[in-house]
C-alpha cells in the first residue's frame, strides 16, 4: 500500500511504505564479508570509545589537536553504527525492508557524517598547516576557542547541507520498484527510482559529491603544499624530517578515505565501468574501513594517546580481580 502526499505545489506524491534493499546478489561466500563487516564493526567501536575516553578525562589533552582527533573519533563511531548494523541485519538475517522514513533517517545520517568524516580530515590538515608553519603563533591561531569554533561550523554545515538534500527526497514519487541497488538507502539508487523529475536531485547529488570529497580534499592539498614549502625552507635535515614524520600518518588517513571513494565514483558513478555488485561491495568497504582504521594508524600512534593508552592497560593487568 503506497501514501499518498500533497507538496506545497498542489502536486500529488506517492511514497511507498519502504523500500527493499538488495545487493551482493551475485558475489559467493558473500556471509563471510559481512562476518567480516562485524569484526570491523567491533573494533572500530572499540579503539575509537578508547580514543574518546582518553581524550576525555585526560584534561592536559583538552588541546586544540586532540579536540580535532576526538572529533574524528566520534564520526568514526556514529559513521560505522549507521551503516554496518543495517547491513547485518539486511543481508546476514535475510530482514531486507526498510519504512520510508527510517530510510530517509539512515540517508541523512549516513551523508551527515560521511561529509563530517571528510571535513575531520581536512580540520586535521589544518592543525599540521598551523603547527608547522607558524609554530611561534601556533597557541595564538589554533586555540580551543578556534577550533571549537571550526568543528561547530563544520557541524552546523554538514547537518544543514544535509538536511536539505533529504528533505527532498520527499517531493519525488515511487510508483514503480521499490528496490534499491547498494548496501543502505542510498540517495541516488533511491531518487532513481522516481517516477517523477528527479532533475533537481541529479543536480543536488553532483553538488554534493563535489562538496563532501573535492572541496576537503583540495584544502588537504593546498595546506600539503604549504607544509613542504616550509619543510624545504627549513635548514637542518633534522628539523625536515621531524616536520615530515608528524605527517605522514595523517596523509595514509587521507589517502584511505579519498582514493577508493574517488575512483569508485568516477569509475562507476559517472563512466558506468563497474559491475553493480563490485561496485556496491568496494563502496560499502571503502566507507567501513577507514573508521576502523582511523585510531589504529593515526589517533593511537600519537604519543600523547599511546603512553595513556599502554598505562591505562598496564593499570588493568595489575588490579588484582
Amino acid at each position: 500500500m503506497s501514501f499518498l502526499r500533497t507538496i506545497d505545489n498542489g502536486s500529488l506524491v506517492i511514497h511507498p511504505p519502504g523500500f527493499y534493499i538488495i545487493g551482493f546478489e551475485t558475489l559467493p561466500h558473500v556471509n563471510l564479508y559481512f562476518i567480516f563487516l562485524a569484526f570491523v564493526y567491533v573494533v572500530s567501536v572499540l579503539f575509537n570509545m578508547l580514543v574518546i575516553s582518553i581524550i576525555s578525562f585526560n584534561h592536559n589533552l583538552h588541546t586544540p589537536k586532540f579536540l580535532a582527533v576526538g572529533n574524528l573519533a566520534v564520526i568514526d563511531v556514529i559513521l560505522n553504527t549507521c551503516t554496518i548494523p543495517s547491513m547485518i541485519k539486511i543481508f546476514l538475517v535475510k530482514d531486507n525492508f526498510v519504512p520510508f522514513n527510517l530510510c530517509l533517517l539512515q540517508m541523512f545520517i549516513y551523508y551527515t557524517f560521511l561529509t563530517l568524516e571528510s571535513f575531520a580530515l581536512a580540520i586535521l590538515a589544518y592543525d599540521r598547516l598551523i603547527a608547522i608553519c607558524f609554530p611561534l603563533r601556533q597557541h595564538a591561531f589554533n586555540t580551543m576557542w578556534s577550533m571549537s569554533c571550526i568543528v561547530g561550523l563544520t557541524w552546523s554545515y554538514s547537518i544543514g547541507m544535509i538536511a536539505f538534500c533529504t528533505s527532498i527526497m520527499t517531493r519525488l514519487s515511487f510508483c514503480k520498484s521499490v528496490k534499491v541497488f547498494s548496501y543502505f538507502c542510498d540517495y541516488a539508487p533511491v531518487f532513481r527510482l522516481a517516477c517523477n523529475d528527479n532533475t533537481l536531485h541529479w543536480a543536488v547529488s553532483s553538488a554534493l559529491s563535489m562538496v563532501i570529497l573535492i572541496g576537503p580534499l583540495l584544502f588537504i592539498i593546498l595546506s600539503y603544499a604549504a607544509i613542504l614549502v616550509t619543510v624545504f625552507r627549513m635548514k637542518s635535515l633534522d628539523s625536515r624530517m621531524k616536520a615530515l614524520a608528524t605527517c605522514v600518518e595523517h596523509l595514509i588517513l587521507v589517502a584511505i578515505f579519498y582514493i577508493p571513494i574517488l575512483s569508485i565514483f568516477m569509475v562507476g558513478f559517472y563512466l558506468g565501468l563497474i559491475d553493480p555488485d563490485q561496485r556496491v561491495l568496494s563502496l560499502s568497504l571503502s566507507s567501513c574501513l577507514p573508521p576502523c582504521l582511523n585510531p589504529i594508524i593515526y589517533s593511537l600512534k600519537t604519543k600523547e594517546i599511546k603512553t595513556r593508552a599502554i598505562a591505562l592497560f598496564r593499570k588493568v593487568k595489575v588490579t588484582p580481580s
